[in-house]
């Protein structure tokens, strides 16, 4: 049982990547004595978790397991399920660099003891790792995602994503997009380099494949100029060339590009556009406000400035689109005006994977539950202060 961990990461390494989850299984049962595995993937609302191994799980085994597994996945920690004298049920989130995939179970005939958690744990980790990396090379795990057929602007969209979170000593950061399955031209991006954290947000002109395509086309040479080594002025001078030269001003993306230096916690900005950024600190929320600079693409040979701010620990700090802070529904004023402030009040005490959802629930819910009418994203960065990676 000691080497559980290394035989199931072996069986994962010579699996094809659309057998991941039957290579886990075998192996997981092979090894821990498990009487069943499944693997549970969150949709791309984050609304709910479906099994990959048994899709066709009957209702009442699956809202029977859909209400541990979505605990465990909220909560980022092993729960247990079981009955007196009975098979347990191990939940384990299945989560590489922060980004939360789903959930591992595992039943298993008693319940496990320390030692069994922590090897059932690292299990999941190793399965995490290949199911990330086996995402680009089958469809499996992403049509087991989809509740509904995507838009092929939205298809283009997912696809583009960084992820939808990822997780650092020094900050948490999390993402997420709606409406989820006919998203167009809204997106957002980030990379880590070192002691360099890249965040930008886009708020895409137009709607449906046309948005689509312009925004994919603005994130790619921002991140040529970053992969060249190019600062904030330089990604948001190539975007805006790169656009105006294709679409000669008649398209132009409103769009804001954040830097945080992770060490000291100093941001700097080019704000090129309509999204907006707030921070919440303790229970205050603020308007973080920048000059507003052209956005992308509008003329030719356009230059940027970078704006300085600092951040203290605890800060947390949003990035919404325009279709979040000017969402107004018939008869209520813009949702930036008063709501919003609200519901980011509202996610003091979750954590950043958490808070998206909440604001992005909040705004569905000012619409009294109908579509948006546009594109909404929303980002939410917790800037934690510059702790060594064991917490010092």
């Amino acid at each position: 049982m000691v080497d559980a961990p290394d035989a199931v990461s072996r069986a994962l390494r010579d699996a094809p990547p659309d057998q991941l989850p039957e290579a886990a299984d075998q192996a997981i049962r092979s090894t821990l004595g498990a009487v069943r595995t499944d693997v549970f993937v969150a949709d791309y609302r984050i609304s709910g978790l479906w099994p990959v191994l048994d899709p066709e799980l009957p209702a009442a085994g699956f809202l029977a397991c859909h209400t541990v597994a979505q605990r465990c996945f909220s909560s980022q920690q092993p729960v247990r399920d079981s009955a007196e004298d009975g098979p347990c049920r191990l939940y384990l989130p299945l989560t590489v660099w922060g980004e939360r995939l789903g959930v591992l179970l595992i039943e298993l005939p008693a319940v496990p003891g320390a030692a069994v958690t922590g090897i059932a744990t690292d299990i999941a980790g190793a399965l995490a790792v290949a199911l990330r990396a086996a995402d680009r090379e089958t469809d499996r795990y992403r049509r087991a995602r989809r509740r509904e057929r995507l838009t092929m602007a939205a298809e283009m969209q997912w696809d583009l994503l960084p992820g939808r979170s990822v997780a650092h000593h020094a900050f948490d950061l999390a993402g997420q997009l709606e409406p989820a399955y006919t998203v167009g031209g809204d997106h957002f991006d980030w990379s880590l380099d070192g002691d360099r954290l890249t965040v930008t947000a886009l708020n895409g002109d137009g709607s449906g494949l046309a948005a689509s395509l312009l925004t994919a086309l603005t994130v790619n040479a921002m991140r040529n100029a970053r992969r060249s080594d190019g600062g904030l002025v330089e990604q948001a001078e190539l975007a805006s060339d790169t656009v105006f030269y294709q679409h000669r001003g008649r398209r132009h993306v409103a769009t804001l590009l954040v830097e945080l230096n992770t060490r000291t916690g100093r941001v700097r900005a080019v704000d090129a556009g309509s999204p907006h950024m707030l921070r919440l600190r303790g229970a205050a929320v603020e308007p973080l406000k920048l000059d507003q600079q052209l956005p992308l693409g509008m003329f030719a040979e356009t230059r940027y400035e970078v704006q300085e701010f600092a951040l203290e620990p605890g800060d947390r700090v949003f990035v919404v689109s325009d279709g979040v802070w000017a969402a107004e529904p018939a008869g209520l004023e813009p949702y930036g005006q008063r709501a919003m402030a609200r519901s980011l009040r509202a996610t003091r005490l979750q954590p950043a994977t958490e808070a998206v959802g909440t604001v992005m629930r909040e705004l569905h819910a000012y619409h009294a539950d109908s579509d948006l009418r546009d594109d909404a994203v929303v980002v939410c960065l917790d800037w934690h202060g510059p702790r060594d990676r064991d917490g010092g």
